[in-house]
């Protein structure tokens, strides 16, 4: 019986792979995103982001919605085997238990984030008042307060699968492949504003959380600062959103 052959990957293996990477993991979250915002601009409905598979039953929607979200996770171990094989483990990419610093810098990147959001929120009322119909917002949610059920679970699975995926694993491959760090950062940011489209104007708004996470793996390899910023990003929107009347 013949054996199969196996070969030591070459930068350009590692191009395609990157490459491919990237298209089934952001393909389904962009066109998701074009679709929202088109249906947005046509029929003029508001952003929402919760699960509506069983209207008139609150508890049964969190439970389906939350089993249909799980999916989005399936990237998770998919980039870290593909890392792995190359010799970067979980621990070098600093997916390791989180210690105080690395929660304070969690935090302190959030708080940046929600920081520069309002300035630029400000610069951009005049721009929205003029062309609402691009604006595709929510606000609050009015659904009963178990609700964040879902709110922190969609948070949790969202900032460990867009992190791993856009810091983990590109900024990595990027850096194994000699991108510059300057050029590592604004294609990630590209990509995540790509599927954050769906907010209309509004998606100028996600760049400096994008910065910021960025430059901080970058800067220190360490996956738990940009996941903790991330979730605690999203968390706080979240409950403002579900518990606000």
């Amino acid at each position: 019986m013949a054996r199969v052959q196996q070969k030591e990957l070459t930068r350009r293996d590692l191009v395609v792979e990157t490459r491919l990477v990237m298209l089934a993991l952001l393909f389904p979250w962009i066109v998701s995103a074009v679709v929202t915002l088109g249906v947005h601009l046509e029929t003029g409905a508001g952003l929402t982001q919760l699960p509506n598979f069983a209207p008139h039953e609150p508890a049964v929607n969190v439970v389906l919605g939350l089993l249909s979200y799980l999916p989005v996770a399936a990237v998770v171990p998919l980039t870290l085997l593909l890392l792995a094989r190359t010799g970067q483990s979980p621990a070098s990419l600093g997916l390791t238990s989180a210690r105080w610093p690395d929660l304070g810098a969690g935090v302190g990147l959030a708080a940046a984030a929600f920081g520069c959001e309002y300035v630029l929120a400000i610069v951009l009322i005049p721009l929205a008042r003029a062309h609402s119909a691009l604006l595709n917002t929510t606000g609050p949610l009015h659904v009963p307060a178990y609700y964040l059920i879902f709110g922190l679970s969609q948070s949790l699975i969202t900032a460990v699968a867009e992190e791993t995926a856009l810091n983990g694993y590109l900024i990595t491959r990027l850096d194994q492949l000699g991108w510059s760090p300057t050029a590592s950062l604004w294609l990630s940011l590209a990509l995540r504003t790509t599927y954050h489209i769906y907010y209309g104007l509004a998606v100028i708004l996600t760049l400096p959380f994008g910065f910021f996470v960025t430059r901080s793996f970058q800067r220190h390899r360490k996956l738990t600062r940009p996941i903790l910023a991330h979730f605690l990003y999203d968390a706080v929107t979240f409950t403002l959103a579900i518990l606000i009347r």
